[in-house]
């Protein structure tokens, strides 16, 4: 059984598996009347440092709620993997055309026609400060066998792993 994360550090590797290969995110801003508001984002490929990072215009409705009100969700979904996941942290827009460059490529032009130098693009970074994962038997068998001891044991945990991460320290 797996050791639960007790370093900023330790956390950090436990999340960068748990999302790794994850294409997309739905990333959750508030907005101004406080109801919540997802959208999808595509995921950077980058090694993850305890900072996620995504592709944005500047002027996006998402950027105004962010510099209203910083907390943000970004949740993660392997249904294949029976892989769940749930970041919370704090959001800002950074303004830094060498790593818009270094996260540049061509299907972004569907979203950003005017390529890696326009003005207007420019990366929201989620300082990650708290996750919880949710995973179980990675096939079929696997899930059969969980739910079955769940049913014997009566144990809702044997299901599969939940788990939360502190990052903030």
């Amino acid at each position: 059984m797996d050791q639960e994360p007790t370093t900023r550090a330790e956390a950090i590797a436990k999340l960068r598996k748990l999302i790794k290969g994850i294409k997309f995110a739905m990333l959750t801003t508030v907005e101004p009347d406080g109801s919540l508001r997802s959208r999808p984002m595509g995921t950077q490929e980058t090694e993850f440092d305890g900072d996620l990072w995504f592709l944005t215009a500047a002027d996006a409705p998402k950027v105004q709620e962010i510099q209203r009100e910083r907390q943000v969700n970004v949740s993660y979904a392997a249904p294949d993997d029976q892989r769940y996941v749930s970041v919370s942290g704090s959001a800002t827009l950074v303004h830094d055309r060498q790593r818009v460059r270094e996260y540049w490529s061509e299907p972004l032009k569907i979203w950003f026609p005017n390529g890696p130098d326009d003005p207007n693009l420019a990366l929201l970074k989620v300082r990650v400060e708290r996750a919880e994962y949710w995973e179980s038997g990675s096939n079929a068998v696997g899930r059969a066998i969980d739910f079955a001891k769940a049913m014997i044991t009566g144990d809702e945990r044997q299901l599969g792993k939940n788990e939360k991460l502190d990052l903030s320290h």
